[in-house]
């Protein structure tokens, strides 16, 4: 497989995940030139709709729509996220590989044990991907250390008050266009599929996602935002960039 060098990387569990916590700023960055790759865990084998082929269909719409650089999944198994050394070197290896400037992923405090588990493996890998005593190997290839500059969360299923918000009143309706690729995941007006229902293909789940980034956006005096959570300081070189 050929690995191709990014801005960003967007860290995700499972697919899906990138598109409903940034899918607006993903679009924005692309949109802007920046080489943006996301990297889901897990194919989502245990999801109650949809069978995995089909989401990895689903998924590649979804890139589409967002114009990124590459997706990568990397087969780990649902439902069993948790920081071991086998998972946190494969990410490190790619973080190496990608050289990214910036990561994104899930946050720390979740619903979903899988966020968290993703949240945790990813902190490590950022980590371990800088170390120039750390031997990582892709295709029995030596790779260089390498580490971003900054990461910073995604807002999921729990309320969390941003530390910083983007607006996205431009990508929005591509956000929303980027989710419902999912079909077999979320409702799509005049559409049906034959599954079990769940709280995220009803239709008042994508009400909330509406309701969600327009708080959002309303808290930056905008009509949509996305909000994002701080790992480490935000620092600026000068008071200028805020003007």
């Amino acid at each position: 497989m050929n690995i191709l060098e990014s801005d960003i990387i967007v860290f995700s569990a499972h697919p899906d995940d990138a598109e409903l916590g940034c899918g607006g700023v993903i679009k924005d960055c692309t949109n802007k030139g920046l080489r943006v790759t996301l990297i889901d865990a897990t194919k989502g084998e245990l999801g109650s709709r949809g069978s995995v082929e089909q989401r990895a269909i689903e998924s590649k719409n979804a890139d589409k729509v967002l114009g990124i650089n590459q997706r990568i999944n990397l087969g780990f198994e649902d439902g069993n996220l948790r920081v071991t050394s086998e998972y946190s070197d494969i990410i490190a290896t790619y973080i190496r590989l990608i050289k990214p400037k910036l990561l994104l992923l899930p946050p720390k405090f979740e619903r979903h044990p899988d966020h968290e588990g993703m949240h945790a493996i990813v902190r490590k890998a950022f980590f371990i991907s800088g170390l120039h005593s750390k031997s990582l190997k892709y295709n029995e290839n030596d790779t260089l250390p390498w580490r971003p500059h900054s990461l910073y969360s995604y807002i999921q299923a729990y309320h969390q008050e941003p530390d910083f918000i983007i607006d996205i009143s431009d990508t929005f309706s591509d956000k929303i266009a980027s989710i419902q690729c999912y079909e077999s995941q979320v409702h799509v007006p005049g559409k049906t599929y034959d599954g079990p229902d769940t709280f995220i293909s009803s239709s008042e789940f994508m009400d909330s996602v509406h309701a969600r980034a327009r708080y959002f956006g309303s808290m930056i005096g905008k009509e949509y935002g996305e909000g994002f959570l701080t790992i480490e300081s935000l620092g600026l070189s000068s008071l200028q960039k805020l003007l």
